[in-house]
């Protein structure tokens, strides 16, 4: 199984031109796998696609990932945006479907309600692969009209793959039907079992598979403590004591990961709980836990 190792920036991002080229050189330089940006319209973080963007013209190796939101959005143009930055990065894309934060401004600013999101992120994802395997696409609906409509380049990679996250019975059950791979939100061991298994069970009875090193897992991680308001969010949200949601210190995250990799999650995006204050010195830290991992 291989083991992959990727750093979400979280929010805020690197505030600076000079902070974010200098964490792209600083996570190429040391081996890590990717980088991810969250899209979160409304929070002191880079755009993700144009961070992306800039990101692929100063690395060559990193791959770029991003939870890319699917609603309010228009599936052509975004088929031609993700497949375009597939192509000037040389194939290094990967992607997260996401429905975008719940919260009030987030909606707002993506100019969509609640209800219907789900409904909506399903119908883009399958107009996005058509476009990008080359199909002229007819496709009429309340939301989208399409008529022989043709996305030109395509993407490197055949497929350009869409992993799914989400912990919610819909959401799981939607990661078998539809996802190229599944990776939900820090959770316990024992939860990314249960979660494992529905998903893998809700892609056999769709009649499909999803390869079994397609499974992963956000990380967050303290070196100190785990800020207040982060354990009472975490606790709302899981059954599980928060020590097994957020390990604290180096030992417990390499311990945390190798009980991931024993019920076979094998690809994680870490995140430090706090901002760091000095990306470089982070960056040596999680190298120095982190890194032995690859294989």
């Amino acid at each position: 199984m291989k083991v992959r190792i990727g750093l979400s920036t979280g929010v805020p991002a690197p505030a600076t031109l000079e902070a974010f080229a200098a964490l792209l050189e600083g996570l190429e330089s040391r081996g890590f796998d990717s980088l991810w940006l969250p899209e979160v319209l409304t929070g002191a973080t880079i755009d993700n696609l144009v961070g992306l963007a800039w990101a692929a013209g100063r690395t060559s190796k990193l791959k770029l990932g991003t939870h890319v939101s699917l609603v309010g959005r228009n599936p052509f143009r975004l088929a031609k945006e993700l497949a375009t930055l597939d192509r000037l990065s040389g194939g290094r894309l990967l992607l997260m479907a996401v429905i975008g934060l719940p919260d009030p401004a987030e909606l707002e600013a993506l100019g969509v309600t609640k209800a219907g999101r789900s409904a909506e992120m399903e119908e883009t994802l399958g107009l996005l692969r058509r476009f990008w395997a080359g199909e002229a696409v007819d496709h009429d609906s309340d939301r989208f009209h399409y008529a022989s409509a043709v996305v030109e380049p395509r993407p490197v990679q055949e497929p350009l793959e869409f992993w799914l996250g989400g912990v919610a019975p819909a959401a799981l059950e939607r990661a078998g039907r539809v996802s190229d791979g599944y990776m939900p939100p820090s959770c316990s061991p024992a939860e990314a079992v249960t979660r494992r298994a529905t998903v893998v069970d809700a892609a056999t009875r769709a009649g499909r598979s999803i390869d079994e090193e397609h499974f992963g897992m956000n990380v967050l991680y303290a070196r100190d403590m785990i800020p207040r308001e982060l354990a009472e969010r975490l606790a709302r949200r899981s059954d599980a004591p928060v020590s097994e949601l957020v390990p604290v210190g180096e030992a417990a995250l390499v311990a945390h990961l190798h009980r991931f990799i024993d019920v076979g999650y094998s690809k994680f995006v870490v995140r430090p709980a706090t901002p760091p204050t000095d990306w470089d010195e982070e960056l040596d830290y999680l190298a120095q836990a982190v890194l032995g991992f690859h294989s």
